[in-house]
């Protein structure tokens, strides 16, 4: 047993501990005031100790009785509250959410004081209720794409015809190209426009809420669940948006395919199945062969997804589209900002038709909107209006001449034109036209000796419109 010298030592390691703990707890004596506060409290409710201890419930959160106080019920009553979600404010006026395990402290008959043990699901709370704000109509149509190049047109015929039927679909392109407003697009060209779309980014939340949202729970199935209905169920008869879906882990997008394949869903928590009719659009960002050589999207769910393949270009791709698109964000924002902007200068149009655009579209919209906070009432958009990290990647308007060519034979100082992923897609068509002659167009062979698997050298086939042996 230990001895009462031992006690001065004892109390720091119980501060210690407590502290070290990854659940918040809170103590209080038979008079309600705060006497153990430990480090997770102290973060969970955004408040110091010194905030805390050594003061009453009632003083410390706007409670507007202590009845509304677990703690306070336990004192009073001896309430015995086991996984109970609460929302409260504290003295700052942030709401806080908890799963609570509230219990008295009792030395023989008498209650001496409350504990209070929490888990934070405060954020959780927060993601859920932004995701039921997400649900959305679908606004756009295809006439409202912007863009007159031969590649962008082929594009928007082919998801035209995604709209004659159920079938799901795969739309993939770089981040900032516009892949939703086509996936909104076939969702209002077909006969499934009447019935909701809902539009869900995968990446934006935990596959521990994400399941349950897709989903759906019913009651008790974790803790702290209520039963509702998931997106599947919302979304039933119409179409089901879900972005990034290569974000997701491989066990969820397992019961995502069963689901397609199906056409049924389980909540959690639940024994049976629910009959659903909905059309899924799926979103990646990547190559999805890409996502799959890297395990970031399951094969068996590509195959079922990509029915309907749908690639929308890069804006480096596409550049002949930017001065229409120019011009559409500056009527946008002229009408937005109460400007009569009539234009962007020669010079700056020069640059921006030799920028990349790692971006695409979204950044070339935030550029024009960016100048458009920076200009007078009716000049047009000049090098002084861009962003300065922009002025710093274009230098300067003023071009150097042109020196005269020198003549040189060499092919090592044969001129290069064009951007770097012109010349890349040069270099690498060359490439692959070699080996495929070195080995008479076997695939097989050719993507052993280049290093790919087949479906990555097909895919590679395809995007330059080379024709190879299926061996």
């Amino acid at each position: 047993m230990l001895k009462d010298t031992n006690f001065p030592f004892l109390q720091p390691v119980y501060r210690q501990l407590l502290d070290a703990i990854d659940m918040g707890i809170h103590v209080i004596n038979k008079e309600g005031v705060s006497v153990i506060y430990n480090q997770k409290m102290s973060e969970i409710e955004d408040m110091d100790k010194d905030e805390v201890l050594r003061k009453k419930i009632m003083d410390i959160f706007l409670f507007n009785n202590e009845d509304e106080s677990r703690l306070l019920q336990a004192l009073n009553k001896g309430a015995d509250l086991k996984n109970a979600k609460q929302s409260y404010f504290n003295f700052k006026g942030q709401e806080i959410t908890t799963i609570n395990d509230t219990f008295p402290l009792v030395d023989g008959d008498n209650i001496i004081g409350a504990v209070e043990v929490a888990k934070d699901i405060t954020k959780l709370e927060q993601l859920t209720r932004e995701n039921s704000r997400e649900k959305k109509d679908a606004r756009f149509t295809f006439d409202q794409i912007i863009g007159n190049s031969q590649s962008l047109k082929a594009v928007i015929e082919n998801a035209k015809h995604a709209t004659k039927t159920s079938s799901s679909v795969l739309v993939y392109g770089e981040t900032g190209t516009g892949k939703e407003l086509f996936t909104q697009s076939i969702h209002n060209g077909s006969e499934r426009v009447s019935r909701p779309f809902i539009s869900q980014n995968c990446a934006a939340l935990p596959d521990s809420l994400i399941e349950g949202i897709l989903f759906g729970s019913v009651k008790g199935a974790f803790t702290g669940a209520i039963g509702h209905i998931g997106l599947f169920e919302q979304a039933d008869g119409g179409t089901l948006m879900l972005d990034e879906i290569n974000s997701l882990s491989a066990s969820l997008q397992a019961k995502l395919l069963r689901a397609i394949q199906e056409k049924t869903i389980r909540r959690i928590g639940d024994t049976k199945d629910r009959s659903i009719d909905v059309r899924i659009i799926a979103t990646v960002n990547e190559d999805p062969l890409i996502s799959i050589e890297k395990n970031h999207l399951r094969q068996d769910l590509y195959y079922r997804l990509s029915v309907v393949s749908i690639l929308v270009p890069p804006l480096r791709q596409r550049k002949e589209d930017i001065p229409v698109l120019i011009e559409h964000f500056i009527d946008k924002y002229n009408q937005r900002f109460q400007l009569r902007v009539p234009g962007m200068s020669e010079e700056v149009l020069h640059l921006f038709l030799e920028h990349d655009w790692p971006g695409n579209v979204r950044e070339l919209e935030h550029m024009v909107e960016g100048a458009m906070n920076l200009i007078h009432f009716d000049e047009e958009i000049d090098y002084s209006h861009l962003p300065m990290h922009m002025r710093t990647k274009f230098h300067s308007l003023e071009k150097p001449s042109p020196e005269p060519e020198k003549e040189n034979t060499s092919p090592s100082h044969t001129a290069i034109t064009g951007t770097l992923q012109e010349n890349m897609d040069r270099v690498e068509k060359d490439l692959l036209e070699r080996t495929l002659r070195h080995h008479r167009g076997n695939v097989t062979k050719a993507a052993k000796d280049l290093g790919l698997s087949r479906q990555s050298l097909q895919y590679r086939l395809k995007k330059f419109l080379l024709v190879a042996r299926e061996v």
